[in-house]
């Protein structure tokens, strides 16, 4: 089978599923919304920069030893808010814009199905393959409660994208009732899964790596690691964490909280300023996947704390790594955490909440030794890509039936 896969390439959610694929034998060309190198294994790459991707391209891949892009990167970082408000309206037009290019790359591959991974904007530009090839798409968790019901154009173009789904993976089952409402036809094959194609187990053991010197010396050696690896991003709530950490420091000041992908962040220097933890609170850069899994095993206690999410892969990974998860509660998360048994929930706006629960982590290794155990046996069952590998392949195969 030959699957054209449109996605960002330059994502580690991207990178894993294509592994996925590529050891299930199949063909694969990308076509990435943003620059990058080419994966290994993929047949061919093709780049459509839609909504304003070049803008938000780092420093490596294609643009490798320019400044520029950097620049323009910390620009989008400065000016968030207005960034994403601009993109909401004028992304559905790029769409329309790059759709011919898109339709002449799928008559040049000739897959036998088209796969986006996530809706905006990747979904809506392979809404636009033909009728005769069938069309998978990916919802990932704030798709639906956070893009889709910004403007109208974003409303219609995700009803336009469901309703042309031949097939649809979520990685919760929230958001397969709520495609439902928002126009994926009943009948049509679903498949929920991790949106990363499951946890390799033996791959996160021999994948880790330790930090470069540089950054393990800003990280207090007799200090409790507790770490927030969500960055700063539109739905997550990365000011009720830094509004906590002075409460768990009144009651717990050995703790140091690290925080991956935000160095550099305009806004989380600030929180951090302002709370006068000093070192005890450490930006990190953007971590590799090893590095981050690495960390994850040498802090007791991670903090996920989101209005929107579906299954977020670093809760999947700070689970099999044995990272006690504390996130807000939402819909999606409780269908991974049962509170009091092997994580705890909390109100995403509540400080005071967040602060509780980390402290009573903190306090009750027995609880999370338990907890540990219960998470690691979750993710053999429920994520271990093993498993989750004959259930991607059965999917593509029903989706190949409706082409």
């Amino acid at each position: 089978m030959h699957i054209l896969l449109v996605a960002d390439g330059r994502s580690p959610i991207t990178r894993r599923w294509l592994d996925g694929l590529l050891a299930l034998h199949y063909q694969v060309t990308l076509v990435s919304s943003h620059p990058c190198e080419p994966p290994e294994g993929i047949q061919a790459l093709y780049v459509v920069p839609i909504a304003f991707s070049r803008f938000t391209a780092g420093g490596k891949g294609l643009h490798a030893g320019s400044a520029q892009p950097g620049l323009r990167r910390q620009l989008v970082k400065t000016f968030r808010s207005p960034f994403l408000a601009a993109r909401y309206t004028l992304g559905p037009l790029s769409v329309r814009y790059y759709a011919p290019r898109f339709r002449e790359i799928v008559a040049q591959v000739k897959p036998d199905l088209v796969h986006a991974l996530r809706i905006p904007f990747e979904g809506m530009l392979a809404s636009h393959t033909p009728a005769e090839i069938p069309l998978a798409i990916s919802i990932w968790g704030n798709d639906l409660t956070l893009h889709a019901p910004k403007t109208h154009s974003m409303g219609r173009l995700t009803r336009q994208t469901l309703r042309r789904a031949n097939g649809l993976h979520t990685d919760a089952q929230r958001d397969l009732r709520l495609a439902h409402e928002w126009g994926y036809p009943d009948g049509r094959p679903d498949l929920v899964v991790p949106s990363n194609g499951g946890m390799d187990l033996e791959r996160v053991q021999r994948m880790r790596a330790a930090l470069p010197a540089e950054l393990e010396v800003r990280i207090p050696k007799d200090h409790t690691l507790v770490i927030n690896p969500r960055g700063v991003r539109a739905y997550t709530r990365t000011d009720t964490f830094f509004q906590a950490i002075p409460l768990v420091l009144e009651q717990s000041p050995k703790t140091a909280f690290v925080c991956p992908s935000m160095a550099g962040e305009a806004q989380a220097e600030r929180w951090a300023a302002a709370v006068h933890a000093d070192e005890r609170v450490v930006l990190l850069p953007v971590l590799s996947q090893g590095q981050l899994w690495d960390l994850f095993t040498r802090c007791p206690v991670s903090i996920s704390v989101t209005n929107h999410d579906g299954t977020p892969n670093t809760l999947l990974e700070a689970m099999s790594c044995g990272s006690f998860p504390v996130a807000g509660n939402i819909e999606s998360l409780r269908e991974w955490i049962d509170p009091g048994v092997n994580g705890l929930l909390v109100d995403p706006g509540s400080p005071r909440e967040l602060a509780n629960a980390v402290l009573e982590a903190l306090n009750n290794p027995e609880f999370r030794e338990r907890a540990n155990q219960a998470n690691l046996d979750m993710i053999r069952e429920r994520a271990e890509v093993s498993h989750i590998q004959p259930k991607i392949a059965a999917f593509y195969q029903k989706v190949l039936g409706l082409g």
